[in-house]
């Protein structure tokens, strides 16, 4: 069994925050992997005027996360899910060998409720809540922890997550990393632009980006 971390978004552009989160929550959740889900186009953010191909966002995400347990997957764009939960399930027929744990920023649980069916998502699977600076007070206050509040664990027994039965969600209080994709487009909003921004070659092949193994595998 392998202990996967899901940190889902859009990468516009991938940079240095996602990267130390993820290898943060690695070692404070015990993970073997994190698998970054490069969302083909985010639902609440339909109709941005600053959304990068998604190329150019994947292939940033592949270039952020050389050299590390970190993994880039086109699942969401091949297996045509727009939605969190429809992606959760997908994966967790796909790899029942596995257990995933969703990562989620804390200045994204503030609009958790907006999400399609999250009820069922946290349903589905464990979730870790990472702190971004000046995020605190609006995390707890947020209206899904109205409902999340009566499954929240000690942030003390983080590598025992695989112990429980979602609903289940902890806050991860890791080294803050202040780094935005916002302020990056704000500074450069044509980035993707002077960026070799072609998709990998696994990406071409239809396959999610492996080094060593495949993210996915074909349904027998």
């Amino acid at each position: 069994m392998a202990r996967i971390g899901l940190l889902g978004g859009s990468f516009n552009p991938a940079h240095r925050g996602h990267r130390h989160i993820s290898l943060q929550a690695m070692r404070a959740l015990g993970l073997d992997e994190v698998w970054w889900l490069v969302s083909p186009g985010n639902p609440l953010k339909e109709g941005a005027s600053d959304m990068a191909p998604f190329a150019a966002r994947f292939a940033s995400a592949e270039r952020m996360a050389r050299c590390s347990p970190i993994r880039v997957s086109d699942f969401e764009q091949r297996n045509g899910t727009r939605y969190t939960v429809d992606t959760i399930r997908k994966l967790k027929r796909r790899h029942p060998e596995h257990r995933f744990i969703w990562l989620l920023g804390s200045d994204t649980l503030p609009n958790f409720h907006k999400w399609r069916d999250w009820r069922d998502l946290a349903r589905e699977v464990p979730i870790a809540v990472i702190r971004r600076p000046g995020y605190d007070s609006a995390a707890h206050a947020a209206c899904a922890m109205g409902w999340l509040g009566r499954f929240v664990h000690p942030s003390g027994q983080a590598r025992h997550w695989t112990d429980w039965s979602a609903p289940a969600i902890l806050f991860l209080r890791l080294p803050p990393d202040t780094t935005s994709a916002t302020a990056i487009r704000a500074r450069d909003p044509y980035w993707h632009q002077r960026t070799n921004g072609a998709p990998a070659r696994s990406y071409r092949s239809g396959s999610p980006m492996s080094r060593r193994r495949p993210l996915d595998r074909t349904s027998s």
